[in-house]
This record gives C-alpha cells, sequence and structure tokens, in this order.
C-alpha cells in the first residue's frame, strides 16, 4: 500500500502539488477577502465587494507565484519575465473571477461567501492551466 502512494505521488507529484499549493493559496484568498468584508468593506455595495476580492487576488496571486515558482513547477527559468507572465496570466482570470462574483452574487443572488468559495474552484483550474501551457513551460532543448 506504501508503494502505491509513494507511486501514485510520483506519477502525479506535479499536479498533486499544485493542488496543496491551490489549497494554501486559496486560504490565503478567502481569509484576506472575508477579513476585508468582515472589518471594513461592504460586500452589499459593489465596488467595495470587488475592492475586496482585488485585495484578495493581490495577496493570493503573489503567495501563488513563489509556491508554483519553487514547489509545483521547479522553475529555471528567468525571473523577471517569468513574474510578468504571472501576473498578466492571473490579471485574466481576475477578471473572469469579479465577472463570476458579480454573476454569482447579483444576477444568480448567491450569498458573496458561498460564491466565492464556487468562484475559487473555477479559478484554480484556470489557473493550472495557464500556468502549465504559458507561464512555467520548460525550455525547449536545443540539440544544435
Amino acid at each position: 500500500m506504501k508503494n502505491k502512494i509513494i507511486n501514485l505521488y510520483k506519477n502525479n507529484s506535479q499536479i498533486i502539488n499544485y493542488v496543496i499549493a491551490g489549497a494554501f493559496t486559496t486560504l490565503v484568498s478567502l481569509g484576506s477577502y472575508y477579513f476585508c468584508v468582515l472589518t471594513f468593506l461592504d460586500p452589499n455595495i459593489v465596488w467595495q465587494l470587488q475592492l475586496a476580492n482585488i485585495i484578495s487576488w493581490i495577496l493570493a496571486v503573489s503567495f501563488a507565484y513563489f509556491c508554483n515558482r519553487k514547489y509545483v513547477f521547479k522553475s529555471k527559468n528567468k525571473r523577471f519575465k517569468e513574474i510578468v507572465k504571472f501576473f498578466l496570466a492571473r490579471i485574466s482570470t481576475l477578471i473572469i473571477d469579479m465577472l463570476c462574483m458579480f454573476i454569482f452574487t447579483k444576477v444568480f443572488l448567491i450569498n458573496d461567501k458561498i460564491a466565492k468559495l464556487g468562484d475559487q474552484f473555477i479559478i484554480l483550474v484556470l489557473n493550472y492551466l495557464i500556468s502549465k501551457i504559458f507561464v512555467f513551460k520548460k525550455k525547449d532543448i536545443d540539440f544544435n
């Protein structure tokens, strides 16, 4: 049984590490969002809802970059170019995040705290795909 678990991890380590890093990133995002709306921002006012979302995004993306670079994709690429690509990719999912939060809370009238949980699942999947394909892709090996 132990060997099966070890083999399962070895064969899927990137996805498993991404899910673990994503869980911690989600905690950063949710924790900072809830802190904002429970202390100084009113989620019933659209611009304050979005401001709380942006604050949580900045904190979560900063945390996610370092986790993804070091533990998930084990990147050795040039850091500046990679950071730019990472933040550009995350800006695109921020726009999707904000759109989802607006639709969930204002169209479907879902409680903002519940909406944020569903929203994070969508964003988690999109961020993995974009990171793997666009941000942390391995450089092609040049045999010439």
